[in-house]
């Protein structure tokens, strides 16, 4: 697969799967710092990302979960005070390189709030509107196919398929976030970020967008923050594990296939804090 993203400088050589991972990893971040002012956040960050799996991302709070998932797709960049060292690679391109345009970055790398957060439109139009602002050009029935497909996508087709004129805010909470997920993967991105999805979400719910999950990971590479361990055991094939410092700046403690982190850890605070002794 061939990854086009949009430069403002000629400074950048695109590069395929092939020619670094073999496919293998969608991101790999090498030594990742993000600072906040002189605050540094986040240091010395080194994960690679399996493609079409899913990664979960735990630790205690405040520990910097939150901002490595940012620096995947340049949403740090929004706060004026945030500085970000070291590469994040998207299917071996630096997404940090000058001259590459985040917007564009985001095309390619879909992001999943804590809190649902649908437009105040139609259902139709809350995945329509975001597919128009990234360029689409189709008819009426194309938009229309697109739509349909997001919403089967997301597991929400058949629960909202006879009122898709009605406000997106008028659906129950774990339906606005499947809406905000059948947003995020009708642009097709290759990446799906979220950010504690569950979190506002009932146990039903919860279950629903698990399931979701799992069956997105088909086609998508998933990297989830939670908290909930029960969760990341639950529907992840890889976890990393993050903690803080002396100076309170998070860090990866270790990472690896799920099942390992969880029964064989390699580290004694990865277990302290699995098995609830600590955070």
């Amino acid at each position: 697969m061939s990854i086009n993203i949009k430069l403002a400088t000629d400074q950048f050589t695109p590069t395929t799967p092939t020619e670094t991972s073999n496919g293998r990893f969608a991101v790999e971040a090498t030594n990742l710092h993000v600072y906040y002012g002189n605050f540094l956040a986040v240091k010395e960050v080194n994960l690679k990302v399996e493609t079409q799996k899913i990664t979960a991302m735990i630790g205690p709070s405040g520990c910097g979960k939150s901002t490595v998932l940012r620096a995947f797709n340049r949403m740090n960049d929004l706060v004026p005070i945030a500085r970000t060292e070291g590469e994040v690679l998207f299917h071996g391109q630096n997404i940090y390189a000058e001259g590459v345009d985040p917007v564009e970055v985001r095309k390619h790398v879909g992001m999943v709030f804590q809190k649902p957060n649908p437009f105040p439109k139609s259902i139709y139009e809350n995945i329509a509107w975001g597919v128009r602002i990234n360029g689409f050009k189709g008819k009426k029935l194309d938009m229309d196919d697109v739509v349909v497909e997001s919403l089967k996508d997301a597991a929400l087709w058949d629960e909202v398929h006879d009122k898709l004129q009605q406000s997106g805010l008028s659906l129950s909470g774990g339906q606005q976030q499947r809406l905000c997920i059948a947003r995020a993967v009708a642009v097709k991105p290759d990446i799906i970020l979220m950010d504690e999805p569950c979190s506002a979400l009932d146990p039903i719910s919860t279950l629903k967008i698990e399931e979701l999950m799992r069956d997105l990971s088909k086609h998508y590479t998933i990297i989830i923050v939670t908290h909930n361990m029960q969760q990341a055991a639950r529907v992840s094939d890889y976890t990393a594990f993050f903690t803080l410092d002396e100076n309170r700046a998070g860090y990866l403690m270790e990472s690896g296939q799920t099942n390992q982190i969880f029964m064989n850890p390699k580290e004694k605070v990865t277990e302290d804090y699995i098995t609830g002794r600590f955070g």
